[in-house]
């Protein structure tokens, strides 16, 4: 037999060369994508349209209700412009909780901060500048580690960081005296992730100026002024603020359990309420079904009944396996089975409708569909 082989130390990150944002040749401009919400939306075939006139009778009786209405979404929704008819749709006061992947807030930070967003995956690989943008990752980190010392998820550190164009960070020395003196406390690792990074990143003490020429169009920033919880639940590795030197699964894990916990308190109300899946194949699915599992597991320990009365309403451009869904889960031996977006909300108890439609067409139509504004 050969020697043991020795186990490998990972990757050191530390030396990943970034380049400025601004230098990236990026596909998607808002100036060409953004929808304008008062515009005709485009038209759906037939049996799409039904499902969103349904859909909005069923989100005004859940608002009358004042049950959760709940909108996950990927990163294509914002990619494909949007932002401004979900934005709309949260000042209208119809939707009560917004939840999406780490690419929804990398695009829709991008486009806040710079106008613009989107690279070629094939070409940046093969050149080791895939995600290589220093304000991405440098940006997204410096809002998650302050935002922790609030004690703020996620979704609702981008959101203040781009409302008030950057952040203020505390002194070192404060922080390694609360540290030292509070070891105990429960926001003692947060403080110790921000102490390490401006020491390792040489980040200063003071406000970091980060203007966000176009921040009116930030669905993060919009769902931060209005007070509306947005919560973000990303993958480690997933996404491109793994390639910065400042890449810190703490932070964004720390950030990711906050927003779980605030989702599944949306999930809570949804008794009679609405859950509108927006082209999100795997994140809308996987955290749904936890959630729930969550929430049903303490109301059965305190004697209530498990979540009920709730709709979904899945809309994707694929043909959700030839199979009707309204007739429940397909066997094993259809490929339907195996359409996670579709069978994880099929199994919640609740009534799934699966739409095939355009992201975009579909919420343009259904804000058209809406009643007049509830505020």
């Amino acid at each position: 037999m050969g020697a043991m082989q020795t186990f490998p130390d990972p990757l050191d990150l530390a030396s990943l060369k970034v380049r400025p944002l601004a230098e990236r040749e990026s596909r998607s401009r808002l100036e060409h994508i953004l929808v304008d919400p008062g515009a005709p939306p485009r038209a759906c075939a037939p049996e799409a349209l039904a499902a969103v006139h349904a859909a909005a009778q069923r989100l005004a009786a859940a608002r009358q209700r004042q049950a959760s209405v709940i909108l996950m979404y990927g990163a294509h929704l914002v990619k494909n412009g949007a932002l401004a008819i979900v934005n709309r749709l949260l000042t209208d006061g119809w939707i009560t909780h917004l939840a999406t992947n780490g690419a929804g807030t990398i695009h829709d930070w991008e486009l806040s901060f710079l106008g613009r967003t989107e690279e070629s995956v094939r070409q940046n690989v093969a050149t080791g500048s895939f995600g290589a943008w220093d304000e991405t990752g440098r940006c997204q980190h410096l809002a998650l580690l302050a935002g922790a010392l609030r004690g703020e998820g996620y979704g609702r550190s981008l959101g203040r960081f781009i409302s008030e164009d950057g952040v203020t960070l505390p002194d070192p020395a404060a922080l390694a005296q609360s540290l030292r003196e509070r070891p105990g406390d429960p926001l003692a690792p947060a403080r110790a992730d921000l102490l390490q990074a401006m020491r390792a990143h040489q980040l200063p003490a003071g406000r970091i100026l980060v203007p966000h020429r176009w921040k009116e169009t930030s669905i993060l920033g919009q769902a931060f002024r209005q007070n509306v919880p947005l919560t973000v639940h990303p993958g480690l590795g997933y996404d491109i603020i793994a390639v910065h030197p400042m890449f810190n699964g703490a932070a964004i894990g720390r950030a990711a359990a906050v927003d779980f916990r605030l989702f599944s308190r949306a999930v809570e109300g949804l008794d009679g309420g609405v859950v509108l899946s927006i082209g999100s194949a795997v994140m809308a699915p996987q955290v749904f079904e936890k959630s729930l599992s969550c929430v049903n597991n303490l109301r059965l320990q305190a004697g209530r009944p498990a979540v009920r009365d709730l709709e979904f309403y899945v809309v994707d451009l694929q043909d959700g396996g030839q199979w009707d869904w309204s007739r429940g889960e397909p066997p094993r031996s259809s490929p339907a089975y195996y359409l996670r977006f579709c069978k994880s909300f099929a199994r919640m108890g609740g009534r799934m409708n699966y739409v095939q439609c355009d992201n975009v067409a579909f919420l343009h139509n259904l804000l058209h569909h809406l009643p007049a504004p509830r505020r």
